[in-house]
This record gives C-alpha cells, structure tokens and sequence, in this order.
C-alpha cells in the first residue's frame, strides 16, 4: 500500500517488517513479565468492552500480530477486523495464532490509522490498543480520533499512557535523566496529561464514557471508553 504523504507520518511505523513482525510476536511470550503484561492489558481491554456494551463488531486497530484477537473472540457471536499499517504484522499474526483464533476474522486490512479507507459506521466500536502513546502532536491525535468516530458506529476504545501515577513519574524522571545527559527527549512514547487528551476527545466530537486503569496510581496505562454521538 502506497503511503499517503497528505497524512501524519511517525518514523516507529516504518519498522514492522517480516523480521520486526516476527520479533515482535516473540517478545510478548519471552518472560513472566512480559506475559503479565499482556494477561493484565488483556484483561483492561476486556472490560473496558464490557462498559462499551459487548459490541458485536469490531475493528481492532492496530492488530500488530493480534495479541487480542483471542479476547475479542470470547463473545462468540462477535465479527471481529483487523487492521494495521503493516501488512507484515497481519501476516504474522495470521501464520502464529491458532485456527481456532485467526478463523473468527471476517476481514483483513493494511491502512493508515489516519486514513483507512473504510466505511463509515463500518463496526459498532473501534479499538485501538498501544497506539496513542506514540503520537506526539495533539492535532494527530485529534485527527485519529476523528476517524475512529467515523469508522465506528457507536464506541471507540483507546489506551495511552497517562499522567497522575507513579509509572509516568518516574518516566519524567528518565527523561530529565536524558536531557542532563544532553540526549534528546524521546519522543517514540510519551505520557499524556489526561486533561489535555480528555480535551482532545471533546475536540475530535467523543463523549467519555469511562475508563480502566492498568494498575490504578502505580501504571501509566489507561483504556478510554468513548462514545460516538449519535446524528
């Protein structure tokens, strides 16, 4: 797929090929913690499901090699997409989940976040996991916001890090480390005062619904709920 250079373009996206898709399926198996951290945001995105009313479509986006497809089909009626920017994350997920797993897709597609060429209205809620935390410009995040609210019919579900926990304390401490260091901030994953995105939901027309914390005052990680007016 061709890029559109119209649209927001973040250098961590151009990492997921074969090899990267591949490594990247490994390392959420590669230790306790690891497999913590996937059982516990599995479990936040499961119930931040819940609060959205158990929609019975959804697009997961971005699927990266669809470490929550198996969640998304424990509603047994449920449709279930993929998407991704990386068409070597789908296909990575597709060859290393179970049949059982990869078989309940109804739909594969590599797009943009910003852009995706889909329907409007085309599921009852968009959920998009580990994802906002890269975006660094509030206009981009708007702008994914926005296409979310168009995809979806009714609910989008998103998770970032957020401000007001020990997590993204000590992650300003890393990078005041960084900047006494004379390195430069990093800007791949940030944390986002929850002030300031909750503005950018009202801006990009979502209601909040809710959220679930990963670990409420110790962890940066927040799943938003979010409603989708109706017209």
């Amino acid at each position: 797929m061709k890029e559109d250079s119209r649209l927001p373009h973040y250098e961590f996206s151009d990492k997921y090929d074969p090899k990267h898709a591949k490594q990247y399926f490994e390392k959420h198996h590669a230790s306790l913690g690891d497999r913590f951290i996937t059982w516990r945001e599995t479990a936040m995105v499961r119930e931040a499901l819940v609060m959205a009313g158990r929609p019975s479509t959804v697009l997961d986006l971005p699927c990266g090699t669809g470490r929550f497809w198996a969640m998304l089909a424990e509603e047994p009626n449920r449709r279930i997409y993929a998407a991704d920017n990386s068409q070597a994350m789908i296909d990575e997920g597709l060859r290393m989940r179970p049949p059982a797993v990869t078989s309940r897709l109804a739909g594969t597609y590599q797009c943009s976040a910003f852009a995706t060429g889909l329907p409007d209205k085309f599921v009852q809620c968009v959920c998009s996991i580990r994802l906002m935390h890269h975006i660094e410009k509030s206009e981009d995040r708007i702008l994914m916001l926005k296409e979310f609210a168009r995809v979806s019919a009714d609910t989008v579900i998103v998770t970032l890090w957020v401000d007001g926990n020990l997590g993204a304390w000590q992650r300003a401490r890393l990078e005041e480390r960084r900047r006494s260091a004379g390195k430069t901030a990093s800007v791949n994953r940030l944390v986002i005062p929850r002030a300031q995105f909750e503005r950018e939901v009202a801006a990009a027309g979502l209601q909040i619904v809710g959220h679930v914390d990963f670990l409420k005052r110790i962890d940066k990680k927040r799943a938003y709920v979010l409603r989708v007016p109706r017209s």
